[in-house]
Parts: C-alpha cells; sequence; structure tokens
C-alpha cells in the first residue's frame, strides 16, 4: 500500500484584519478582503499545536515521529517540537524534530512524513505568522495559520502516487537571523525564476503517476510570489473547474502553512478516487500528486460528527472588527504602556519539567476512590483524602462552563485587560484561569468555552506556555450542569 495521508488539522486564528482599516489610516493600498491574525497570546508553536490537536482530535494511533516546520520559529538553539509533543501529550518514544528556515521545508516535511509510511507513522505539522512592514504588501496581503497531517498506511484517505521537483539558486526572498521582515527582489525577476521551475515539476509530478493533466480534480498552486503564482496557475493546462479556490480575500496568504490549509480544504470536499496535484513555489518548486481512496467519506463524516472544523467554517467564524493600533501592538510595532504591575519572571526550568503533564498536557487526576477530579493533579484527594489513588485525566480537549469571571486592567498583559474565568468542566472539576479571544462586553455566566494553549508571556527569552479558555463559538449559553463533584479553583500561577 502507497504511503498516504490517514487524518488531517487546520488552524486559522479567530480575529481578522480588514485591509480597509490598514488604508484607512495609511491612505492608500487595497482595501478589500481581510487577514487572519494571531492573537498576542500566540506564535507558531500555539498555531501548530491547534492544528495537530485537530489531526489528533478523531483518536487514531499515536504517531512515532513528530516534525514541525515553520519559519518563525520561537526558539533557535532549542526544539520547539518538544512543546508541540509535550501539550499534544504524545508519547515519550516518539520522536519531535524541527524543520526550520525557508517556506519550502514545509513541503519537504509533508513529504518526509509520506514517505515514511507504512513503516512509521508520521505527524507533520506545518505553521506561519507573516507580519511586514507597517504599510508594506507583506503585511497587507499575508495571513497566519497551520495544518497538520498524519500519515500512515492503516486508513489513509489520500495516497501519494507521484512528486517531481526542481531547483535553482537564486534570491527572490530573504530574512538574515534577528530580523523579522522579508527582503523581496524585484517582483519580474521572481516570476521570471517560478515560472520554468514549477513547469518542470509539473511536468515531473505527472510523468511520476502516470496522468494528463486532464486527469487533475483539484490543482493547488501556492507561493509567496503572487504574480509567479497567478502566471503558473493560469498556464497549467487544468480545467478552470479543477482550480482549487485561493483564501487570499479572505485570510491572506498563510506563506509555510498555505499548500497544507489549502489541501485540507480540498480534502474536505473531494470524492473517492479524485487525483489532487499540489504546486508549491519557493525557493524552486515542488509537486506531489495524491489521489483520495474510499475511506475519505467516512473520515469527512466523522470529522463532522467529532465537531472538527472545517477551512470554511474557520473563514466564516472569523471576527473582522480588528484594529489597525491593536494588530501593530501585538506584532510589537507599537510599544503601549504596561499596567502598573512588575514585569514577570523568567520560569524556571527544574519547576517546568516537574510539573509538565500539567503545565503542557493540561493533565488533571481523577481519585480512584471517590471520582473527585483535581485541577492541578495532586496525590491527596480532597474530598475522600486517599493518598496516591489517582488517575491521570488529559483536559485539554474537554469543554467547560464559565461559573463566574473578573476583568483586571492592572495585571500584566501584552493586550490588557485581563480576563479571568473560572471554568466548570464537563464531568467535574473546576479551575480558576485567563480568557482569550473575547470581547469584555460579551463575557457572560454560562457561556460555554473550550481550552487553547498559548503563550502566556515572554521573560528575559523564555517563554512561557500554558492553556487558557476561549469561547466555543455556537454553543448554547447555559447547559447542563456537571454530573460529578467540582475540584476547588487554583491559579495558573507555577
Amino acid at each position: 500500500m502507497n504511503a498516504g495521508i490517514v487524518t488531517w488539522g487546520t488552524y486559522l486564528p479567530y480575529w481578522r484584519l480588514q485591509r480597509a482599516a490598514i488604508a484607512q489610516v495609511l491612505g492608500s493600498g487595497p482595501a478589500k478582503g481581510s487577514r487572519a491574525v494571531a492573537s498576542y497570546d500566540e506564535d507558531t508553536t500555539t498555531l501548530g499545536v491547534e492544528a495537530g490537536r485537530r489531526a489528533l482530535a478523531l483518536g487514531p494511533a499515536m504517531p512515532d515521529d513528530l516534525l514541525f516546520s515553520t519559519p518563525a520559529p520561537g526558539y533557535l538553539d532549542k526544539t520547539s517540537a518538544t512543546t508541540l509533543h509535550a501539550a499534544l501529550g504524545l508519547d515519550r518514544a516518539c520522536a519531535a524534530y524541527d524543520f526550520a528556515g525557508s517556506p519550502r521545508s514545509a513541503l519537504g516535511t509533508l513529504l518526509m512524513a509520506l514517505q515514511s509510511a507504512p513503516a512509521r507513522r508520521t505527524l507533520a505539522i506545518v505553521s506561519d505568522l507573516r507580519t511586514g512592514l507597517a504599510g508594506g504588501a507583506e503585511e497587507r496581503d499575508a495571513g497566519d495559520g497551520a495544518a497538520a497531517f498524519l500519515c500512515g498506511a492503516d486508513g489513509a484517505v489520500a495516497e501519494l502516487v507521484g512528486r517531481g521537483s526542481a531547483s535553482d539558486e537564486f534570491l527572490d526572498r530573504w530574512r538574515v537571523p534577528g530580523e523579522t521582515d522579508s527582503h523581496v527582489w524585484e517582483e519580474r525577476f521572481g516570476e521570471e525564476m517560478y515560472v520554468p521551475l514549477a513547469r518542470e515539476a509539473f511536468a515531473a509530478a505527472l510523468k511520476d503517476a502516470g496522468i494528463a493533466e486532464s486527469d487533475i480534480d483539484h490543482a493547488i498552486v501556492t507561493g509567496l510570489h503572487l504574480r509567479a503564482v497567478k502566471a503558473v496557475t493560469g498556464g497549467l493546462g487544468v480545467s478552470a473547474a479543477a482550480i482549487a479556490p485561493d483564501l487570499l480575500a479572505s485570510v491572506g496568504n498563510l506563506g509555510a502553512a498555505q499548500a497544507g490549509v489549502a489541501l485540507a480544504d480540498v480534502l474536505e470536499r473531494a470524492l473517492p478516487g479524485q487525483l489532487i496535484v499540489v504546486l508549491s513555489l519557493a525557493d524552486g518548486a515542488d509537486a506531489l500528486v495524491l489521489r483520495t481512496t474510499d475511506a475519505l467519506p467516512a473520515a469527512q463524516a466523522a470529522r463532522q460528527a467529532a465537531d472538527v472544523p472545517t477551512v470554511a467554517e474557520q473563514v466564516a467564524a472569523g471576527r473582522g472588527d480588528l484594529s489597525y493600533a491593536a494588530f501593530l501592538a501585538w506584532r510589537g510595532q507599537l510599544h503601549r504602556e504596561p499596567p502598573r504591575r512588575p514585569d514577570p519572571e523568567r520560569p524556571g526550568a527544574p519547576i517546568v519539567h516537574r510539573s509538565e503533564a500539567w503545565k503542557y498536557a493540561f493533565s488533571a487526576s481523577r481519585c480512584a476512590v471517590c471520582g473527585f477530579r483535581h485541577l492541578p493533579p495532586t496525590r491527596v484527594c480532597l474530598e475522600c483524602h486517599s493518598v496516591d489513588q489517582m488517575q491521570p485525566e488529559r483536559l485539554a480537549d474537554v469543554r467547560g462552563t464559565i461559573a463566574t469571571f473578573t476583568v483586571d486592567h492592572l495585571a500584566y498583559s501584552l493586550s490588557p485587560p485581563v480576563v479571568g474565568v473560572i471554568v466548570d468542566f464537563d464531568g467535574g472539576g473546576r479551575y480558576r484561569c485567563e480568557m482569550t479571544d473575547v470581547s469584555v462586553p460579551e463575557l457572560a455566566i454560562g457561556s460555554r468555552v473550550e481550552m487553547t494553549f498559548r503563550r502566556i508571556y515572554t521573560a528575559l527569552g523564555v517563554h512561557n506556555y500554558f492553556w487558557k479558555a476561549r469561547p466555543l463559538q455556537g454553543a448554547p449559553v447555559v447547559p447542563e450542569p456537571a454530573s460529578t463533584p467540582a475540584s476547588t479553583p487554583a491559579s495558573t500561577k507555577e
């Protein structure tokens, strides 16, 4: 059996920046559409965690390897993939590797995952967060997002049947270490370089798969050089109906994650036996040919039953009232006065490691004697006082209800005010945590929430990650009460 994609997951941030908001402030530039914006407490690591959670939401066997690719890693000289590994609750034997640098590494990561099956199950996660200088095309046209694909043999919904590549050394887009914004060479030069490379890779992939242009049911062309992408798409020779719709108008160009999110969007609409071609332009060109299998409809139905959001649903759910000033502050281009509280301290490495299951995987403990659930986990039961009778329970994917909340205008935050909530989890357990992706006037006791992995703050170069609550979209305000007793609130402070 050929290597294939078993399941997938995508994540588009909640916030949208309208291009009209940029044009209104700067007085120039196109004003149509919007771009996806990662919140102030999100980075490429947290975006990748969210995509990975959705890829593993149906509960198949855990991966043997985790590959994480991003051009904007949270750390250098430290593996970011191990943070995703911990947050996803993967087995200790699962290897975790970073593939950073150019967006081209993203498609290479997916290719490695596909080629490693059926011998090993590999979770490939690609993530990107793109900014650009104020008023530039990158700021206006780019977007943030992530995609994840679990590749293996059993139950593959799309098999790899052909590939092609073309490489050349030329200067189109670059960023040296320490810079946050990319430089771009003159557009005509990039187009002249990319178009022949794309044609070579595309032709090689079709030859490898033994198919013709007319056999293609879905064609995806992505790249940060929009002029070259447009030229290549128009010359593929496939039917207009086969060209996958791009997401530029609604969420922007997602950079390294663009091909993965577009592929996921196609998989959520495709039929069995269809051929999908993914052509990516980034420092060369790479093309993959995938054939969907008879397992795809069952996977699509299972994802719908498990309430895993599709790409189309995430596009529609985005909130489009983010101000341009807030966007600039979140990206570090507008430095605002901080709250009158001491700056946060750097997390201690020994403490973080000792509490890894709680801090990263959000694992509580339930007393095996009386059933009382504890957050954070503890050895002694607060209800029946039994000692060392605890069973770990991962609550990252368990939803809850707001019992009460408070709004703090003095606590340290990159985007004040801080919203603190007490959450009653389904099945028991109560916890006090911070809330994100919420408008204060819309807060209400009884609202439904879910947990999300976020970067709490960065101090002395160390990122402090933990879990926050966020509103559950489309849920009833007042749910059924928990059937088991809840534990007492506890602080997120280490």
